[in-house]
């Protein structure tokens, strides 16, 4: 059994810490629950009473948040080029591309997603899908703005923050959103897609440890 445990869903916002922890090389425990897991899987409400994933475990932390599982990661088996020192001229950078994966490229898809595809019918809202895929591809701007100056959001070379980043460009072409994507854009994740990393946790989702919740 490894220090570190993490409840994860194919593709879903926990992919951002597992590709972490491969990038890192981290031993780790993978738990796949269907999605969506407090549907789908209720005892692992006993687990996590909010019924989300990620939902990483270690003898000192238990946490629900995909960014923050990333930042304490790295800050917690550190030293690593993965993070960027206050001290570092590129923090500030840094840590806004860190939160604007998430906060603003991911959130206007989880309503996409949900008003689109997972509600029942009749509780669907065409309008609402309509307006925040409008919302994505404004937000896009500010990448394609630092992805016109580098190869990388922050530090000039790949850190978490490209991979709060890459994950939501990843989701847009799961779920339909990858029009929206320029071609900087574009190339920027397929570059990222290459990484070993990458495909360590695409190979991990596909064929996870067998461990009950």
């Amino acid at each position: 059994m490894s220090a570190v445990r993490l409840f994860h869903c194919e593709n879903a916002r926990s992919f951002r810490p597992l590709w972490a922890l491969e990038e890192l090389r981290i031993p780790y425990d993978l738990t796949m629950l269907p999605f969506p897991p407090r549907i789908k899987a209720p005892d692992f409400l006993e687990v996590n009473p909010l019924g989300t994933v990620p939902f990483l475990v270690t003898e000192d932390a238990a946490m629900t948040e995909s960014v923050a599982i990333c930042q304490y990661l790295v800050s917690r088996f550190g030293p690593t080029d993965l993070a960027v020192d206050p001290a570092d001229p590129a923090y500030a950078a840094w840590l806004n591309a860190l939160h604007f994966g998430e906060a603003t490229l991911t959130f206007p898809q989880a309503l996409v997603l949900r008003y689109g595809v997972l509600e029942p019918e009749e509780r669907r809202a065409p309008q609402v899908v309509e307006d925040y895929r409008r919302w994505f591809r404004g937000r896009l701007k500010l990448l394609d703005r630092i992805l016109e100056q580098a190869d990388f959001v922050a530090a000039n070379r790949f850190t978490i923050a490209d991979i709060s980043v890459g994950y939501a460009l990843m989701l847009a072409r799961i779920i339909g959103l990858g029009e929206a994507l320029s071609l900087l854009a574009s190339q920027y994740l397929d570059r990222l897609s290459e990484r070993p990393g990458f495909h360590r946790a695409l190979a991990a989702q596909a064929a996870p440890s067998s461990i009950a919740v």
